[in-house]
């Protein structure tokens, strides 16, 4: 094995339908918003197709709580399939043993159905339906309000 494959190999987290593949990192100082987050691809665990992105977000708080911890997006030719869910299982996996985070935020758009029932599935908390702040960035590409979800993290 060369010394380019050793470097260029990423964590890879195995799940019965998805399995995420680390893309990359951005530290806290590195970030524009002062927060740590792994990207990740989602792959189809029978024939590493890739389906969709993830992140993790380390913090959500702040401006950040519009956010969320995680955040995913399914390709629409994908869609339908529980991919998310099944990503967002692995996420709180990681998140847990990895990083010692014991609760999470998840939101979603209210016009945004497909990612309420995933929300719904995953069996979070409903905290609020709340407006987001005309000054927000989630306000400029017209987010202007969120649900937000709270879990917690028992493995």
């Amino acid at each position: 094995m060369s010394i380019f494959s050793l470097f260029n190999q990423k964590k890879r987290y195995k799940g019965e339908v998805v399995d995420l593949k680390e893309r990359y990192r951005i530290s806290e100082r590195a970030s524009y918003d002062g927060v740590p987050t792994i990207y990740y691809d989602i792959l189809r665990h029978d024939d590493l197709e890739k389906v969709g992105t993830a992140d993790l977000r380390l913090k959500a708080d702040g401006d950040m709580y519009y956010y969320g911890n995680i955040g995913y997006n399914i390709m629409r030719s994908f869609r339908g399939n529980n991919y998310a869910y099944y990503a967002c299982l692995l996420l709180f996996d990681i998140a847990k043993k990895e990083f010692g985070m014991d609760e999470l935020i998840l939101t979603c758009s209210p016009d945004n159905i497909a990612s309420y029932k995933t929300l719904k599935k995953l069996n979070g908390e409903l905290i609020e339906l709340i407006k987001v702040p005309r000054n927000h960035p989630l306000y400029a590409v017209g987010e202007t309000s969120k649900y937000i979800f709270r879990y917690k993290i028992n493995l």
